[in-house]
């Protein structure tokens, strides 16, 4: 196993036309994360858009599975199987229709709750014991959930998406450096 190493995958759709839909919430996370870390998540790898960094005394693999959403699994399966990286290293962020708009939840596991993303992840690690950070997104309400997930959100959910993708920052380097525990603990309680 690769000693003082993690993998953070942001869930997304590749493509220019999905850059700022709901279901790209994950990549956002990924490339905040980049830009603070100055991490390059632009080679190509896995299936993937791959960047190795440094935070925390340990090497920060930022993964962003580069198929269609319900399709994320293999690249993440091959990821952590290339570093033999133990499942308590990983830490999927997606988004998440159950949350209101910019509210998050961090789970060291559980179940895909009827996210495809997610749904393939487990599917091809086999397991649900894996750690997860979801962003609310909110309610698709009368709208079909699929256009709403690929659709732009609003200016009032954009400020508190905006908002959650900070958050998600903050809680994906306390997860780095802490552990599930302490993330859970701090940012579940917000």
């Amino acid at each position: 196993m690769a000693e003082g190493m993690k993998i953070v995958v942001g869930l997304g759709n590749p493509g220019d036309e999905y850059a700022d839909t709901r279901h790209n919430i994950g990549f956002k996370v990924i490339d905040s994360l980049a830009k603070t870390l100055k991490v390059d998540v632009r080679k190509r790898k896995f299936g993937a858009r791959f960047g190795l960094g440094d935070f925390a005394d340990k090497k920060l693999i930022l993964l962003k599975p580069w198929q269609f959403m319900n399709r994320s699994g293999q690249a993440v399966a091959t990821a952590v199987g290339f570093y033999k990286l133990a499942l308590s290293e990983l830490l999927v962020v997606t988004d998440d229709m159950a949350l209101p708009p910019g509210r998050i939840r961090i789970r060291a596991k559980g179940s895909a709750g009827g996210h495809n993303g997610l749904a393939d992840i487990i599917e091809k690690l086999s397991t649900e014991s894996f750690s997860r950070l979801r962003i609310g997104i909110g309610q698709s309400g009368r709208e079909d959930a699929v256009d709403f997930v690929l659709n732009k959100p609003k200016k009032e959910d954009r400020l508190l998406l905006d908002q959650a993708i900070e958050r998600s920052h903050q809680a994906v380097l306390c997860w780095t450096e802490y552990g599930i525990e302490a993330a859970m603990n701090k940012f579940n309680s917000e």
